[in-house]
C-alpha cells in the first residue's frame, strides 16, 4: 500500500473531506452533544485540521483543538473528529493521523490529549482505546471522555 501524508486542510481538500464515506451505523458517532455546542463558541484560530492523503487522494481527516485557556479541561488539546473513509478503514489511516496529532501536540509541550466520544457497537471506542486513550470520566451529556498522556514515551 502506498505511503500516507498529513496536509493541511484547504479549500482545494474540503470537497473530498465532504465526500468521505462511512460504514453501514457509523453516521451517529460523527459529532458528539458536547462537540457541537462547544463548536459554536471555538475561536478558530485554535482549531488544527489536517487531512491524510493516499496516491494524491484524501482517505481521511482529523479535526483538533488546541486552546489552553479553555474553562473545560476536556477541550483544552482535543481531538475533535476522525473521519477515515469506509474502504480505508481498517488500514493504517486513523491510526496514522492520531499519531501525527500526537507528534504536534507533544511539539506544543501538551502532556494530555483527550477524546469525546459516545460508546456503542458500531462507535469509535475500540479504535481509541487501540491507540492509547484511556477513559477518565464523562461529559454532562453522558460521552466519555478519554485521554492519552503525552509525558510518557
Amino acid at each position: 500500500m502506498s505511503e500516507l501524508r498529513l496536509e493541511e486542510l484547504s479549500a482545494s481538500t474540503i470537497v473530498a473531506v465532504n465526500r468521505l464515506s462511512l460504514k453501514p451505523g457509523q453516521e451517529q458517532f460523527i459529532t458528539p452533544v458536547s462537540y457541537a455546542a462547544a463548536l459554536a463558541v471555538t475561536p478558530a484560530n485554535t482549531a488544527w485540521q489536517r487531512v491524510a492523503v493516499r496516491d494524491d487522494r484524501v482517505v481521511g481527516f482529523i479535526h483538533a483543538n488546541f486552546d489552553a485557556e479553555n474553562s473545560r479541561p476536556e477541550f483544552r488539546a482535543a481531538l475533535w473528529r476522525i473521519n477515515v473513509d469506509a474502504k480505508q478503514q481498517g488500514t493504517g489511516v486513523g491510526t496514522f493521523i492520531v499519531n501525527e496529532l500526537i507528534k504536534e501536540a507533544r511539539s506544543r509541550g501538551i502532556e494530555k490529549l483527550t477524546v469525546l466520544y459516545e460508546a456503542g457497537d458500531e462507535g469509535p471506542e475500540q479504535f481509541f482505546l487501540n491507540v492509547g486513550f484511556k477513559p477518565e470520566g464523562e461529559t454532562e451529556y453522558g460521552e466519555i471522555i478519554a485521554a492519552y498522556d503525552l509525558t510518557s514515551a
